[in-house]
């Protein structure tokens, strides 16, 4: 939901399944196929982001899976909307069409890490046509780096097969007054995976590093 909230509480069942119905247990395995054939798990997340939201807040799990495939295959002419319906499916026409990555060309070395643990970052406020793992609630919110996990294919250009763009992940790790404000308790944090591109230095925390930072010293010698 990308951290948007109004949506009442989740409802917790007791002793939930791993599947409700037996169909559910044959999309997981049509899902893993097709992911095996199309090796691009972010392109499927992205299909899943373009189902119209009052389709995709009325489907189950399982549901959402199954129109993202319809989507997909559809897109790459596997099959089309009307042999879907012949054969009984109820294909949903996504809310866009699969957007192209628009991203500017990355200029780090893929081997050299920009941050180091306990840098003070940023997370970027950008707003991406098409797929991202940066989600709403931290654009622009402030955080430590806890970890780097070392070099991962960038998820927001591999959904739109525009490149692996391989770049350093980082637990970032924000504090919840941070994200949810004074109410939040405030021993409370929460560590997000992110990719370097998400983020930039935090430019407060460095100046005044460098204004406590002390200068040159200048010492006269005694005349003799």
């Amino acid at each position: 939901m990308g951290g948007m909230d109004g949506f009442g509480p989740m409802q917790i069942e007791k002793d939930e399944p791993v599947f409700h119905h037996e169909w559910e247990k044959r999309m997981y395995g049509l899902a893993l196929t097709a992911a095996r054939e199309g090796r691009n798990v972010d392109e499927f997340r992205h299909a899943i982001e373009r189902i119209p939201a009052p389709v995709y807040l009325a489907s189950s799990y399982y549901e959402r899976w199954l129109n993202a495939i319809m989507t997909l295959l559809v897109e790459k002419g596997r099959v089309t909307r009307e042999e879907l319906i012949a054969a009984g499916a109820d294909p949903v026409a996504p809310a866009q069409p699969a957007n192209t990555f628009a991203g500017k060309p990355s200029t780090m070395r893929r081997g050299r890490a920009r941050f180091r643990e306990r840098d003070r970052v940023i997370a970027r406020n950008i707003n991406p046509a098409g797929h991202t793992r940066l989600p709403r609630y931290i654009r622009g919110k402030r955080g430590v780096i806890a970890r780097d996990w070392g070099i991962y294919t960038f998820a927001d250009s591999n959904a739109h097969h525009a490149g692996e763009r391989a770049q350093h992940v980082y637990s970032v790790e924000f504090a919840a007054r941070e994200l949810w404000g004074a109410d939040a308790p405030h021993r409370d944090t929460l560590r997000i995976d992110l990719w370097e591109d998400y983020l930039q230095p935090d430019a407060i925390v460095a100046k005044a590093t460098r204004k406590k930072s002390p200068g040159r010293t200048h010492r006269r010698g005694k005349k003799r």
